[in-house]
């Protein structure tokens, strides 16, 4: 996600693309949410519902954090018509992405259901999160580099931020995580009463 991020943040600078850039962010923002779930299972925290609980609220935060960037810089490119460059090193980023992060999410979400952690379900959440935007990501930029789509890329980073919010929301409550109580942790949190659960 570091390399991800990275070369996404490079490639959507120089092409001047505001869903690269956002792409890019999201990467970081899952990187620092991967640093929250290694927090939450070291030491005495193990069996904590308190450190699950704000490790939950940790990796939802995030998604508030990345969605008024990229939904303001979103308007200001297509009310002022900005245009993107053709970037052949993103559109390759957002294909390599379709690929890895959906086996990658699917991993953590099996590990979470193993150790009874809503917060590493949210967090394996972003990682399929990262593939669906990786796909409208690819679509913005294959429009734009095919057809002059310009305004597929700004409109991709409005996307990017509406599903920021959702997916903040969903994870600030706790929905959509159902997962088995881990042990020595208490009884099982009322979580699981939402619809949704993957």
């Amino acid at each position: 996600m570091t390399v991800e991020g990275a070369v996404a943040l490079a490639a959507g600078i120089v092409a001047g693309s505001i869903a690269l850039v956002g792409f890019g962010l999201d990467s970081a923002i899952e990187g620092f949410a991967s640093v929250i779930i290694i927090w939450r299972f070291t030491g005495h925290r193990i069996h904590s519902a308190a450190a699950e609980d704000r490790a939950q609220k940790l990796v939802a935060v995030q998604f508030f954090l990345l969605a008024p960037y990229v939904g303001v810089e979103s308007v200001r490119a297509l009310a002022g018509g900005r245009h993107a460059d053709h970037t052949l090193a993103g559109i390759l980023l957002a294909w390599g992405s379709i690929v890895a992060m959906p086996m990658l999410g699917i991993a953590k979400q099996r590990i979470a259901e193993q150790l009874g952690s809503a917060a590493t379900k949210g967090e394996g959440r972003q990682n399929m999160l990262c593939a669906y935007l990786a796909g409208a990501l690819l679509v913005g930029l294959l429009g734009n580099t095919w057809f002059g789509a310009w305004w597929l890329d700004p409109a991709v980073g409005l996307l990017i931020a509406a599903l920021a919010v959702k997916e903040g929301r969903e994870a600030w409550r706790g929905e959509g995580c159902c997962v088995a109580v881990p042990p020595g942790a208490g009884p099982a949190p009322d979580t699981c009463d939402h619809a949704g659960c993957a």
